[in-house]
């Protein structure tokens, strides 16, 4: 990325939004480690990459939902300096509505998307803290601002991922540490091939192609955003909306309840 120099560790890294992001960070002269599950898909994108573009390119084969996997993706990050970048991307979608989910799907999806995420964070951040560079991308949606638009779980999770991304960035300050949250809408990635076809119902200026959401989501990091979200025509609206959230914080803790509630 601008600026930053070293290794980038990508998740979920093996198709859509993660392998695009390593093929474009490996053209901007970063060498890489790919963590997904599938091994094959990685070691075929890593063999392509180095020819390519002459990077160091390693494989690390984890299942970041299991915690033995997960561990040594954290010792990775927390041991070799060389990594200076983390693309926190692997995720997955949820089991629909909470009324008929499976608890333990719910369950996998929040291991996923938001365990894994963090305690990957938490390995690299003080790292980077300590060295005054580096950066944290962490891959949300724009679901975690439309709440009761799509299933109560997968929101969730994103809600979260942005919440904690926002919070990293307050405790980062400005001490040369990047953190970064991207928001997608709607991108053709193989997560939806787990939904019956669905994308096929949503129209088609509604749905981006994986390449032009990372490159956007690049651009952004480029340009200095705290938060990209690819599809906003105008970054002044997600400043209204921070600033009209910002405007309820003197009132959010008081020592008696609000007059309205009638109490004495």
């Amino acid at each position: 990325m601008t600026s930053i120099n070293g290794t980038a560790l990508v998740t979920g890294a093996s198709s859509g939004i993660g392998a695009t992001y390593a093929e474009r960070l490996a053209r901007r002269g970063h060498d890489l480690v790919l963590v997904a599950r599938s091994a094959d898909k990685l070691q075929a994108l890593a063999a392509r990459l180095r020819a390519e573009t002459g990077r160091q390119v390693d494989v690390l084969s984890a299942d970041l939902g299991k915690a033995d996997d997960l561990a040594r993706v954290e010792h990775r990050l927390r041991d070799d300096k060389a990594i200076t970048i983390l693309v926190n991307n692997a995720g997955i979608v949820g089991d629909g509505p909470l009324a008929t989910a499976d608890p333990d799907k719910l369950e996998a999806m929040i291991r996923l998307n938001v365990v894994s995420t963090t305690r990957l964070a938490a390995a690299i951040f003080p790292r980077l803290l300590a060295a005054g560079s580096g950066a944290i991308i962490n891959i949300a949606s724009v679901t975690a601002l439309m709440s009761g638009a799509f299933e109560p779980g997968y929101g969730a999770t994103k809600a979260y991922l942005l919440n904690f991304t926002e919070a990293l960035q307050a405790e980062a300050g400005d001490s040369g540490v990047r953190i970064q949250a991207v928001l997608p809408g709607i991108t053709r990635t193989a997560i939806w091939d787990s939904l019956d076809g669905k994308l096929d119902l949503v129209p088609a200026e509604m749905v981006m192609e994986v390449d032009e959401m990372v490159d956007a989501a690049i651009a952004g990091f480029d340009q200095g955003e705290a938060v990209t979200i690819p599809s906003l025509p105008d970054a002044g609206d997600w400043e209204t909306y921070v600033a009209a959230r910002a405007a309820l914080a003197p009132n959010l803790s008081h020592a008696h309840a609000a007059p309205r509630y009638g109490l004495k």
